[in-house]
């Protein structure tokens, strides 16, 4: 029998030359065989897989409103909740039998909390569905076992990070516990807490069974007239084009027959690329060997919790009287070729690679080392460049939604994301806000990017169990798209970001350049690490909860804003022209504000949803109709808008308005421009002065108004110059032909010189903008978020009659008041607070912060936040000043002022040019 310290005194004195990611996946074998019943946890399984046919298990129907692809958890759950809200002509195909691909091997742990709201609230749905639901729908148990969870940390920031996950659950009535070491032994005996800074615990995690799960789904789905059909590989998705030219599904392709569907869920796993290959889709996944292994018995271990010892990147589930111990590792193996033969199969468990999770388990659980090894798992899972789930419409063929991608968490939450995936399907768009999960989230020229996939999918896997910090950057694929004055930037010490391929300015370092350089692997795979690495030792410096090092140097790049004048580069911003016979027509459906007046007036407006929600906050110029001067001016004779968008988001953005216009049939044209121009922004009281010398035009308030805009020379090249500001201060933000971009930032840096002009980054934006009350989109105003929710009512043009997406929501919102609304807070502590942090009114929790940051102006940390009654009546202005507010970070509490204005110039005197 193998013992699990047998194995580790084995490793450490074997000397082996390490392989390449290639190598490693040649040299792996898997049996197409069924895997013999030791290797598997799940007997269950093994018994629905005996007696299976050749054929299908029903005949195929000739149609279908939409054709689920793979009987894996997230093709059962969407099944499920799809057939649950009344869509009923519904089929699930699976090549193989439910679960062959990767879910009956998954590890089935369900952790309640997670650093994002949205996360805690898909996985508190998937736990109603498992552990109450489908129970009381069927009759049926599905295997779920509520053992706990407990959470290890072996430092203050490991804990921290655990504390702050404490303080966001209260919202959400999510029970948990910091334990200290020996109140963690009295728990857990069999735990080693000599090397414990602390853990945190919550009673109410547990344990899913993927096969009584899935079965259990497919039931309920078929009991609602769904259909479930077995042992149907796909072999092709049948697309058309439209009158417009559009790209739509028409039929799902099998051996067994033609299913006709307007609709299909990509759910198949690592198989999820080939099947978007069959419609044109791509799927950016990458699919990497994941493994754990199974003890024999461990006497005392009964009942314990499940453990997730993130600092030795080690997992412990509770398997009956013994455990199984997983994890991830920085060097995993990829499944180069994925077969399609491969159900219910698992490849050779590689113990060089596997070791690690040994010494961190044993360390953990010492009796360990004496224990069994019952059996090895190791399977496929996919993995994605972000960790998170590919969900959504793919933005190449209508009708063609992704379900894939889970990064190993299919299970757990899968629940909450068959609900979002289904109301997508039926709706249009989610109830939640699954911007970070939607296939939109990445840019177009990245999602067929082999390296951008490989690259960013193993420094996710390799970092999954790190803590997540509030400013993290990515290492991999940097500096996949650059802007113009990139060069010159990093000359004068930039520390880019990097934003949807983008590298935007951060912040700036006053101790000279620190380049990002080519991706290291973190040295796996026998690459060589990056030497005299300077980015990453500054984003080292970020790994905190306190305030950063360079603190100060964002506090003077803010202030010189505030005092003098700063320039940002925003080059990153999308660009788009809307052009064509119904651009009005589409404009007055699109935007929420009316965009309408008069040729050079810009408008900032929101888009919205059909439930009201903000899909995107913009700014739309109204341009003059003419011959075409691009980049600057688009061909146009009769109305034309350029749009500039915020560049994080400008893939979901250009989807959205392509997608409206498509549903209403409007005659116009959206062309993106995004990549020939380059966009600064010079604010501060002393702007004017600075650029009057640049531009040869007036810049006096008569002569160029706020929210206004014209083209005019810069230093002898041609500029779209806009009177705007996302900081709350006097500016223009200068819209630049790629080619003229340096010479036009060097004239203005010249002119600037006599009045202390610096570059200023990201990092200072946030401040700034949230000091002044500007709104950050998927921050504090997402898809869920209604402009009378946001304060952002002013974008919203209910005083006229014009018809706009989601208005009749926005009017009857108006008409019963507000159930929710965000609200400003400010604390005299001098402590950092980053959003999550959980607001009490009163002593009882009626929300948390979206966003948090800084303010140097006010010195004041600030945060915003939406917040409920908890009667469930009107959030109004007596509710908020009437309350005794509290934040919660980490545990701690602190008094908290509620402000209904920005405490920062609620006057908006600044924007206008006058200062005091």
């Amino acid at each position: 029998m193998a013992y699990l310290g047998t194995a580790v005194r084995r490793l450490i004195s074997a000397v082996r030359p390490p392989l390449t990611p290639l190598c490693r996946a040649s040299c792996r074998s898997y049996s197409t065989e069924h895997t013999s019943e030791k290797s598997v946890p799940y007997e269950k399984t093994l018994k629905q897989v005996e007696g299976s046919s050749s054929g299908p298990t029903k005949p195929l129907p000739r149609s279908a409103d939409v054709v689920v692809i793979g009987g894996g958890s997230l093709g059962c759950q969407t099944l499920y909740h799809l057939a649950k809200m009344g869509l009923t002509n519904v089929v699930l195909l699976e090549r193989d039998r439910l679960t062959a691909g990767t879910t009956w091997h998954t590890a089935g742990l369900l952790w309640q909390l997670r650093p994002s709201d949205v996360e805690v609230e898909l996985l508190a749905h998937t736990r109603n569905v498992i552990s109450k639901d489908l129970e009381e729908e069927t009759g049926l148990h599905t295997g779920w076992i509520q053992n706990g969870g407990l959470f290890i940390a072996s430092n203050k920031q490991r804990l921290d990070e655990y504390k702050r996950l404490m303080s966001l659950g209260k919202v959400y009535g999510i029970e948990s516990y910091v334990l200290s070491p020996a109140e963690t032994k009295d728990l857990y005996p069999l735990m080693n807490v000599d090397d414990l800074y602390g853990t945190l615990y919550v009673p109410k995690d547990g344990t899913m069974d993927p096969a009584g799960t899935c079965t259990t789904l497919s039931r309920a789905a078929s009991a609602r007239g769904a259909t479930v059909i077995e042992n149907c590989p796909v072999t092709g998705i049948q697309v058309r084009t439209d009158d417009l030219g559009v790209k739509r599904v028409k039929a799902v392709e099998t051996a067994h027959g033609t299913i006709e569907t307007p609709c299909v869920v990509n759910c198949a796993g690592v198989w999820a690329t080939k099947l978007g290959e069959m419609a044109g889709v791509n799927v950016p996944l990458i699919a990497m060997h994941h493994a754990y292994v199974v003890t024999e018995r461990i006497e005392g271990i009964q009942n314990m919790p499940n453990v997730r010892d993130h600092d030795s990147s080690v997992y412990l589930r509770l398997q009956g009287d013994a455990l199984s111990v997983g994890g991830y590792e920085q060097n995993p193996i990829f499944w180069e070729e994925v077969s399609d033969k491969f159900a219910f199969s698992l490849f050779d468990l590689d113990w060089d690679v596997f070791m690690q999770h040994i010494e961190g388990a044993i360390n953990r659980v010492p009796v360990l080392e004496q224990t069994g090894i019952k059996s090895t798992v190791c399977g496929p899972e996919s993995f994605t460049a972000d960790h998170k789930p590919l969900m959504g419409e793919a933005p190449e063929v209508r009708g063609f939604f992704l379900g894939c991608g889970f990064n190993s968490a299919g299970m757990m939450l899968g629940g909450g994301c068959g609900r979002e995936l289904a109301k997508w399907i039926i709706h249009g768009r989610p109830e939640n806000d699954m911007y970070g999960y939607d296939i939109r989230r990445f840019h177009s020229s990245l999602t067929d990017n082999t390296r951008w996939i490989r690259e960013r999918s193993h420094e996710s896997y390799a970092k999954n169990y790190s803590v997540v910090f509030p400013f993290d950057e990515p290492l991999a694929s940097r500096n996949m798209r650059r802007d113009p004055f990139h060069e010159v930037l990093t000359e004068q010490g930039c520390v880019f970001q990097e934003r949807h391929g983008w590298e935007r300015p951060g912040w700036f370092n006053k101790e000279g350049p620190a380049p990002v350089k080519d991706y290291d692997y973190y040295g796996a795979y026998n690459i060589k690490n990056n030497e005299n690495y300077k980015y990453k030792e500054l984003l080292g410096k970020e790994y905190t909860f306190d305030f950063p090092p360079h603190h100060d140097v964002i506090k003077s790049e803010c202030l010189s804003c505030r005092h003098d004048v700063a320039v940002f580069n925003m080059s990153y911003f999308g660009k788009f022209y809307l052009t064509g016979p119904d651009a009005k027509k589409a404009a007055d459906w699109l935007f929420s504000a009316d965009v309408n007046k008069k040729p050079g007036s810009t408008v900032y407006t929101c888009m919205l949803n059909k439930r009201g929600g903000a899909e995107a906050d913009l700014t739309v110029s109204r341009l003059e109709p003419g011959a075409a001067k691009l980049p600057l001016a688009p061909e146009s004779n009769g109305d034309a808008y350029y749009l500039a968008i915020g560049g994080g988001v400008a893939e979901h953005n250009w989807n959205h308005i392509r997608t409206v216009i498509q549903d209403q049939g409007f005659q116009c044209q959206l062309t993106d421009h995004s990549e020939d121009m380059g966009m600064i922004s010079i604010q501060g009281p002393k702007s004017r002065e600075v650029l009057q010398e640049v531009l040869d035009t007036d810049l006096s308030n008569e002569a160029f108004p706020f929210s206004t805009h014209k083209v005019v020379n810069a230093a002898g090249h041609q500029v779209r110059a806009m009177r705007l500001s996302f900081v709350g201060e006097l500016g223009w933000e200068l819209h630049i032909p790629k080619d003229s971009c340096v010479p036009v930032y060097r004239a203005v840096m010249a002119a600037g010189a006599k009045h202390g002009i610096i570059n200023s980054g990201y990092r200072a934006i946030d401040s700034l903008s949230i000091e002044k009350g500007y709104r950050h989109w998927h921050a504090d105003l997402r898809p869920d978020d209604t402009p009378l929710e946001a304060g952002l009512a002013f974008t919203c043009k209910l005083k006229s009659s014009i018809p706009f997406q989601g208005r009749e929501i926005l009017e009857k919102q108006k008409k019963d008041g507000l159930r929710r609304r965000i609200i400003c807070f400010t604390i005299d502590e001098k402590v950092p607070m980053f959003g999550l942090e959980a607001i009490f009114r009163n002593g009882v929790p009626v929300g948390h912060l979206r966003r948090a940051d800084y303010a140097f102006f006010i010195d004041k940390t600030l945060g915003y936040g939406y917040i409920r009654n908890p009667d469930g009546g009107v959030v109004s202005a007596d509710f908020v000043k009437t309350g005794e507010f509290t934040l919660e970070r980490m545990g701690m509490t602190y008094k908290a002022k509620a402000h209904l204005k920005s405490p920062f110039d609620p006057e908006n005197k600044r924007v206008k040019g006058i200062y005091e």
